[in-house]
């Protein structure tokens, strides 16, 4: 089969590997039809993904058709899926507690193991839900809007909550969206004019321009003082991290929705005299991924404005590194495989 390969930092070619075979009990194979490319992706090629092994197959935002399933699953072939790429071990304290998005020795398509930029894929059956009537170019886009939709699930935000995303990335923007389907009031804030223009104009957001001022005056200003009922961090900087805890009110809640590499240091005291809550919010679960698909089916999720860039898994070697450092006027990238 035909696979896109990041042999090391900058190299990445079309290789042809060798197809997956027939799918162990609980596994199906699946034709590859979509994947979006992630700013992990774009992390992966560049050299900045600080655990990952070389050479991989990069991609986990993912959509296909199941061709064959092994013994005792419960999807027929020809079934349209949504890949869920966080394969958890079943056993572990995280997995046992129902959370198997924070599993203890979680594998990630495209980050642990290798990933969806290829024509097949064996996949644990239990990863594999029914598209049920998306299309698939739509399908690949449930898992990164999953993100956002989970950090806003865990929020235990109120409808009404006055509410600050940081970041106007995909991340940002499906967080953001969310938010206000979970009916926050969002506002987006970003150091990049040409997104925060993007996320007022063709998603009708309020915007706070980071690049005009302290973002903890324009935050103050914003809410007559009082900060945030809610704020999401989703930009990956760890000098926005630490900053967002000043944009917090008192009562409020700061859920970290990007990671960073950095230790976080903020004021005890400051957080202390707020009663803050911290949360940090990892991947997504099953039933995030069914609202995300709901969203698009109900037409909540504005998808076509999202997707800015296509291409085809054999011009991916060159688009992919030309758009890791042409970012202007992209948004979201999806690769058409099948």
């Amino acid at each position: 089969m035909k696979a896109v390969v990041c042999r090391s930092p900058g190299e990445l070619v079309l290789e042809d590997r060798p197809a997956p075979g027939t799918p162990p009990s609980g596994w199906a194979l699946v034709a590859v039809s979509h994947v979006g490319i992630c700013g992990t992706d774009y992390h992966i090629f560049e050299g900045k993904h600080p655990f990952l092994a070389y050479p991989r197959i990069m991609g986990h935002e993912v959509s296909g058709t199941v061709i064959e399933a092994g013994e005792g699953v419960d999807l027929a072939v020809g079934e349209p899926v949504i890949i869920n790429p966080y394969l958890a071990c079943g056993k572990c304290i995280a997995c046992r507690q129902g959370k198997p998005n924070c599993c203890v020795r979680i594998e990630v398509l495209g980050v642990h193991r290798d990933g969806a930029m290829c024509e097949r894929i064996l996949v644990p059956a239990q990863n594999l839900y029914p598209a049920n009537g998306l299309s698939l170019a739509d399908a690949a886009a449930v898992e990164f809007l999953a993100i956002g939709a989970h950090a806003v699930r865990r929020s235990l935000a109120q409808p009404g909550a006055r509410t600050l995303v940081i970041g106007a990335g995909p991340i940002g923007l499906g967080t953001a969206l969310f938010a206000r389907i979970a009916g926050l009031d969002v506002k987006l804030l970003d150091m990049s004019a040409e997104r925060l223009g993007f996320a007022a104009s063709e998603l009708d957001f309020a915007t706070l321009d980071g690049s005009k001022g302290s973002a903890t005056d324009l935050a103050r200003e914003a809410t007559d003082g009082e900060g945030f009922d809610v704020v999401f961090d989703a930009t990956g900087n760890t000098q926005s991290v630490q900053s967002a805890f000043a944009h917090v009110a008192h009562g409020g809640t700061l859920v970290l929705v990007s990671v960073v590499k950095d230790d976080i240091v903020f004021s005890d005291p400051e957080f202390h005299k707020r009663e803050m809550t911290l949360i940090g919010s990892r991947n997504a679960l099953r039933a995030d991924f069914d609202h995300v698909a709901a969203s698009i089916r109900d037409g909540a999720v504005p998808l076509a404005k999202l997707v800015t860039h296509r291409t085809t898994l054999g011009d991916t070697p060159r688009d992919l590194g030309r758009w890791a450092h042409e970012k202007s006027g992209l948004i979201k990238a999806v690769i058409q495989v099948g």
